[in-house]
């Protein structure tokens, strides 16, 4: 019995292996223990999801870029101060000397090696600013990374949630598999002992006082491992919604499915078109349309600026700069305004730049196009394959119900004749072998119910409980 039941409780582990190898050995053990049912260890998973935060890092930066997209108008501007000091001595530069001298009606230094000549202060002050249409397009794009960018936050938020629960419901089966354990283990406990005082009193040999005492000693080390696999899955538990690990998790929940009325050709219908999967492939289209818009606006039309630069500069005594300031004899200034209308020719040529990206682009468009029916098709079969699985799930459930009340009658009479000495041992087993196979597959068709159901409302992007498959109340 024990290695049937062995072998149906590791298949009904299946749905968790990906939560070990765990990250169980901790220097320090927290000893905090919590009871959580189903809508807590979701919403600690969504407070403390790293995956989460970071996603909510990248819609937060998305948004800002796309709020602030218009300043691609802004003007450069900048302003600038320089004192320079010459340290080279030419002709030239006492002919400077002399100029200025005119200019400025001061005495010419006759010694260009002094100190205040060699030194000049210079100002200036620049303003640019340029237009082009393709700014509106980039604007565009910002708004649709954004709006992009927020599919995909749904879509981790909608990921994250499904997996927890996934994994709550895979712990609530595994941790029915160990208490049937339990209570065969100590089913075989009780029949050890009575064999025992059987054996004593004369009423057995002890050919079956050993098998009952094996079979006992036998389950033990199953027993243990189960244990220690069911804590390290909570332990992973733990670990993904944000708790320490080593808490002391209590499950407070039941694998009971919310059943459903579904219709593959009403889902198609209503939900065909709700998927997240689609809307980013919609949402990409767009972004790479507005890339080839922005693209032939930069290529075709040309581009306006405007320009304006000023540069005072003070022609006296550098260290009398101060006391100079409001004189205009000391200073002069040069400046220029310009509006240039400029136009890249090469860009509209077929094997510029500009035009390859065009043609890039135009071929990620029809990539993307076929991505989408293939996903849309694909879809479909996701959702038959669901819709199957629910209504199969469904009818194996109610028919093992009636399995397991057949099973317990069969085995209260086995056990009833095994006491009285009319049946063997390993009819015993059999009938609780037969019993606990009938539970556990029927914990498994509900998981299987329960797991399809969610695989459904993530894929239509919606939600199906309590309600029929047609999105009304039951």
């Amino acid at each position: 019995m024990i290695i049937h039941l062995k072998k149906l409780a590791a298949g009904t582990c299946l749905v968790i292996s990906a939560l070990q190898p765990v990250i169980y050995a901790q220097d320090k053990v927290s000893e905090q223990s919590v009871t959580l049912s189903l809508e807590q260890a979701v919403e600690y998973a969504v407070e403390n999801s790293k995956t989460l935060k970071s996603s909510d890092i990248d819609l937060e930066m998305k948004k800002r870029a796309s709020a602030n997209s218009w300043n691609v108008f802004l003007p450069n501007m900048s302003l600038t101060g320089t004192m320079n000091r010459s340290t080279e001595y030419s002709p030239s530069s006492a002919a400077m000397s002399q100029l200025v001298a005119s200019i400025t009606g001061s005495e010419a230094a006759t010694d260009f090696a002094d100190e205040e000549s060699r030194w000049a202060v210079v100002g200036g002050f620049s303003f640019g600013w340029t237009f082009t249409p393709a700014y509106i397009g980039q604007i565009m794009q910002s708004r649709a990374n954004y709006e992009l960018q927020k599919i995909t936050w749904e879509q981790t938020r909608r990921d994250t949630i499904i997996n927890i629960k996934k994994i709550y419901y895979g712990l609530l089966l595994q941790e029915q598999s160990l208490n049937i354990q339990r209570t065969t283990l100590e089913n075989a406990r009780k029949r050890a002992e009575q064999a025992e005082a059987n054996y004593r009193n004369g009423l057995i040999p002890e050919l079956s006082l050993l098998q009952a005492q094996v079979s006992y000693e036998n389950q033990k080390p199953d027993l243990e491992q189960a244990e220690r696999s069911y804590r390290q899955s909570l332990d992973m538990l733990a670990f993904l919604i944000g708790l320490p690990v080593g808490t002391n998790i209590t499950l407070n929940g039941t694998i009971e499915p919310e059943y459903v009325k579904v219709d593959y050709d009403t889902l198609i219908e209503q939900y065909g078109y709700s998927s997240l999967d689609l809307q980013s492939l919609n949402e990409n289209i767009h972004l790479t349309n507005l890339g080839l818009k922005t693209l032939t606006l930069a290529t075709y039309f040309p581009a306006l600026s405007l320009n304006y630069s000023w540069q005072p500069a003070y022609m006296g005594k550098a260290f009398s700069f101060a006391g100079d300031i409001g004189k205009d004899d000391m200073w002069y200034d040069s400046g220029s305004l310009s509006l240039t209308v400029a136009w890249n020719l090469t860009n509209m040529l077929p094997w510029s730049k500009n035009q390859q990206q065009a043609k890039d682009l135009k071929q990620v468009k029809k990539q993307l196009a076929m991505t989408r029916e293939t996903l849309s098709e694909n879809q479909k079969v996701q959702v038959r394959k669901a819709v199957d699985t629910l209504i199969e799930s469904q009818a194996q459930i109610e028919n093992m119900s009636r399995n397991i009340s057949l099973a317990q009658r069969a085995y209260d009479a086995t056990l009833k004749a095994y006491r009285s000495g009319t049946t063997e041992l390993l009819d015993l087993r059999d009938a609780e072998n037969s019993l606990n196979q009938a539970k556990l597959g029927l914990a498994n068709q509900k998981f299987n119910y329960i797991s399809a159901l969610l695989d459904l409302e993530n894929t239509l992007n919606t939600t199906l409980t309590r309600t029929d498959g047609n999105g009304e109340k039951e």
